[in-house]
Order: structure tokens, then C-alpha cells, then sequence
């Protein structure tokens, strides 16, 4: 392109105020635009509790609410980006407004597949992601958008780092694991075991924790290589559902085994480096954590985490996904 686009991106939250996983999916898939030269803002359509102003994060121009001048951004822009609850007002703006929109797709839920098919472009977080979504607009005899594959881009070397003694579960709600997790450390005592809490849910935390688990606050994503897999030996997701599953992705970029409830996203992330149990089965989770802590049977594992995070090197996805907003703003007829 002759010149550098503007991005605008509009979202409810963002790091480092905001810290779940679509937060950081859609921050890696921005700083890419930005690394390309582009002109890359992001927009809050809710109070948080972060800067009162404007910061930036990787090139990333990041504007709160409460400073916010998004109708003259969004206008202005090339192309609108938005994921999770912003996505039906984002393509209305951009119907509005003529601009191409591009709906971040990061679960298989049926508002997200409703919302995506009204931008120009939905971007799926896994295979079976899209695969869900293709069937979805299949069955209600829906035009699908066009479409693209960018799994949660997690550079290893942001998050390698030498392996801790712990077993960690990061994010203590119910549907992640949470009560599982202290039934655990209760089995275990002579394990040490580090809980982190997450950035949604109700955390599941005992009124006393016990003597062999070391709590920890919602941990910025910058800080969870120095505060959280330094200090983990294996990382536990024994999560009801996981659209794809980050944590474990970052972790294995230190091979850090990971033992996970076979959901499909996690089967997907995972791959053949997963070690996989129910999460309604208790004992099989003490006995892959007993086993995995033998120094044999860890060395195994680990060394399968690490050919998997090579294998999810998010170069070529990037590539990809900026490859696509590029052509979606040239067909609108942007020189720059």
C-alpha cells in the first residue's frame, strides 16, 4: 500500500487494565498492524480502571472511555475492528459510515456467529472455531462472511523463561477449574501449588487457603512470564470449555507440560504435547500430576510442549491477518 492505514478498533477492554485471553489475542493480532506501519487506535466503550488518558502498548494507541473520541476516529478509519459485545454496534458504524469492519471471533457461541455475519470479515480464533461457524450459517441459510484463521498469537520468546516447582491453575472460577483445583491441593499436601485469579468469574478461594498454595492476584500478561510460569512446573486447565486456551499456549513456549479436560479447543491448542483428563474425575488428575512430577516423565512432556510452541510460531498467522485488513481497506478503494 502507498501509505499506512487507519485501524480503529473498538472494545470494551484492554491490557493492561483488562487481562483475559480475547484481550491479549486481539493486542498481539494489533501490534502486528502497528509493527507494518500502520496507524493502529483502540477505542473503549466502557469505564475501567486504568489511565485516565491515553497510553500506548506496543505502538498501540490506546484511548478509555472517558477520553475517547471514537465517532471521529471511527469515521476517519480505513478499517473498524471489534470482538465479544461490541461487534453488532461496530458493523452498524460501519454500515453507517462505509467502512469495512472485522469481527475477531473468539468462541463458538450463537451471538458471536450472529454478530460476525454482519461485518466484512470474521477472523476465527481456531479451525474448529470456524468450522462451527461455517455449519452455523449453513443450517440458517445465512450468507457467511469471509473468513480467516488466526489462532491467539503468542510469541515464545515473550513468555520463555526456566520452569518453576509449582502447579498452577490460572483463574479460579468454577468453569475453569476452580473447585477441582483446591480439592487438589487438599489431596496433595506435599505439592506446592500456585493460584492465580483471573479477570472474570467468580473466584472460587477458600476462606483459609492452605499452607502448600501461594495466591496471586489477576497478573498483567507482560508480568506472567516473571510472576506465574517461573514458578510453575505444570499448568493445569481443567476448563468445561475453552474456545482455544492461551495460558497453555504461553507455557508451553517454556515446556511446561499442561494437563488438561479435552475440551475441543484445547484438544486443538494442545495438540499431541496435551496430557488430557476429565475434569470430573479427580483421581485421574492426581495421578497425571503425580506421574508428570517424576523427573523422567516431566523432561518427556516438556520437551513435547516445546516442539509444540514451535510448531504455533504465530508468523505465518500474522502475515495472514494483516495481509487480509491490507486487502480489505485496497478494495474499498484506500491508496493510503
Amino acid at each position: 500500500m502507498a501509505g499506512p492505514l487507519r485501524v480503529v478498533a473498538r472494545v470494551h477492554g484492554y491490557p493492561p487494565d483488562h487481562n483475559a485471553g480475547a484481550e491479549w489475542a486481539l493486542h498481539g493480532m494489533l501490534r502486528a498492524l502497528a509493527a507494518r506501519g500502520h496507524d493502529v487506535q483502540v477505542h473503549l466503550h466502557r469505564y475501567g480502571a486504568g489511565l485516565p488518558g491515553r497510553y500506548d502498548v506496543d505502538d498501540v494507541q490506546v484511548h478509555p472511555l472517558q477520553s475517547s473520541y471514537f465517532p471521529d476516529a471511527g469515521r476517519a478509519a480505513d478499517v473498524l475492528i471489534g470482538h465479544l459485545e461490541g461487534v453488532p454496534a461496530l458493523a452498524e458504524y460501519g454500515r453507517t459510515w462505509q467502512v469495512p469492519t472485522v469481527a475477531v471471533v473468539h468462541n463458538t457461541h450463537q451471538p458471536s456467529f450472529e454478530a460476525a455475519a454482519g461485518c466484512d470479515l470474521a477472523v476465527y480464533n481456531a479451525q474448529w472455531t470456524a468450522a462451527e461457524a461455517a455449519e452455523f450459517y449453513t443450517e440458517r441459510g445465512l450468507a457467511a462472511p469471509a473468513g480467516l484463521v488466526v489462532r491467539p498469537p503468542v510469541s515464545a520468546a515473550d513468555y520463555a523463561t526456566a520452569p518453576g516447582d509449582r502447579v498452577t491453575l490460572v483463574n479460579l472460577c468454577e468453569a475453569k477449574g476452580g473447585r477441582l483445583f483446591w480439592e487438589l491441593a487438599e489431596r496433595m499436601p506435599d505439592v506446592g501449588f500456585l493460584a492465580v485469579q483471573g479477570a472474570y468469574g467468580e473466584q472460587v478461594v477458600p476462606a483459609v487457603v492452605p499452607d502448600n498454595v501461594a495466591l496471586l492476584p489477576q497478573t498483567p500478561g507482560a508480568l506472567m512470564r516473571e510472576r506465574v510460569y517461573a514458578r510453575s512446573r505444570i499448568i493445569l486447565m481443567p476448563s468445561s470449555y475453552e474456545s482455544w486456551g492461551r495460558v497453555g499456549v504461553e507455557a508451553m513456549a517454556s515446556g511446561i507440560p499442561v494437563v488438561a479436560h479435552p475440551a475441543p479447543g484445547l484438544a486443538e491448542s494442545l495438540g499431541a504435547a496435551g496430557v488430557f483428563a476429565d475434569r470430573g474425575d479427580v483421581g485421574a488428575w492426581e495421578s497425571e500430576i503425580r506421574r508428570l512430577l517424576a523427573p523422567k516423565a516431566w523432561s518427556a512432556a516438556s520437551k513435547r510442549a516445546l516442539k509444540r510452541s514451535a510448531e504455533l510460531d504465530p508468523a505465518a498467522d500474522l502475515a495472514a491477518w494483516c495481509d487480509a485488513v491490507e486487502d480489505l481497506a485496497s478494495r474499498r478503494g484506500v491508496t493510503g
